[in-house]
């Protein structure tokens, strides 16, 4: 067998087996809808030329466009939900009642109903008594949704450090504040990186549902593009291509970050 195992050569054939059943499926599938493809009237949709003067310029398609978007209220949401999610997770461990009680009733509210509500209570009545535009309105309610999880991810992540962290650190005359910063928070990090991730990454998905508070990002400029070419399977095969790609570049920096911070730890 040389240098592979038998094990190892029966789970690349049970690999092998499967991929090939699931290519036979989808091509059955496909034979059985009868759909016409229209792959060519893709590439417009993401990069198109403008004739200048006789020279080609080539400018973002719609879908592009989109895109953008979808990474623009990603990212701040990810940022402001890092905030909240850092002081309703520190309020959730405080010895202050107050701050306690108001972080749970936080994060069981938010956790307890869904994130459309939610998109639709910030667009339609916070938004229009602090007059946001749909923009802020969306970033604020991914932000809010997502926080309440990341609240109990860093609650859960600083309750898994042995408590004499802090009281060594506390002995060592340190604050409190000191402490967390310097001692419990940086190896809490460590731990609550992958779970961290894996929420960001749903934010990412969960941005979808943005579109139907006629914000213009990928979803929505999906559905204007399949409304006009009627190319319905290739725009939504293109559209999930493109949620792959921010997603997959958010785990492959994420699993950096995971490889770095354990070779720091140790």
């Amino acid at each position: 067998m040389g240098r592979y195992s038998p094990k190892q050569i029966i789970n690349v054939l049970v690999f092998v087996v499967v991929i090939l059943g699931i290519g036979y499926w989808f091509n059955d599938a496909l034979g059985r809808l009868a759909y016409t493809w229209r792959w060519s009237s893709v590439p417009q949709y993401l990069f198109r030329a403008d004739i200048i003067e006789g020279a080609s310029n080539w400018v973002a398609g719609p879908l592009l466009v989109g895109l953008w978007i979808t990474l623009k209220i990603s990212f701040l949401s990810i940022i402001f939900a890092i905030l909240i999610g850092l002081f309703a997770g520190l309020a959730r461990i405080s010895d202050h009642l107050a701050f306690k009680w108001l972080a749970i009733g936080y994060v069981e509210l938010i956790r307890g109903t869904p994130l459309l509500v939610q998109i639709f209570i910030f667009y339609f009545f916070v938004g229009t008594v602090l007059d946001m535009d749909r923009l802020p309105a969306a970033v604020a309610a991914l932000s809010v949704f997502t926080g309440a999880y990341v609240a109990e991810i860093v609650r859960a992540g600083i309750q898994s450090i042995a408590k004499g962290q802090m009281e060594a650190a506390r002995s060592l005359g340190m604050t409190y504040t000191q402490a967390m910063r310097h001692v419990v928070l940086p190896q809490a990090f460590r731990r609550i990186l992958p779970p961290l991730a894996g929420q960001f990454i749903s934010l990412i998905k969960d941005s979808s549902l943005v579109s139907v508070i006629a914000l213009n990002d990928l979803t929505k400029t999906g559905r204007e593009v399949i409304a006009s070419t009627f190319a319905t399977f290739e725009i939504w095969f293109t559209v999930a291509g493109l949620y792959l790609v921010l997603t997959f570049t958010l785990s492959m920096l994420t699993n950096y970050l995971e490889r770095r911070y354990h070779v720091a730890e140790r």
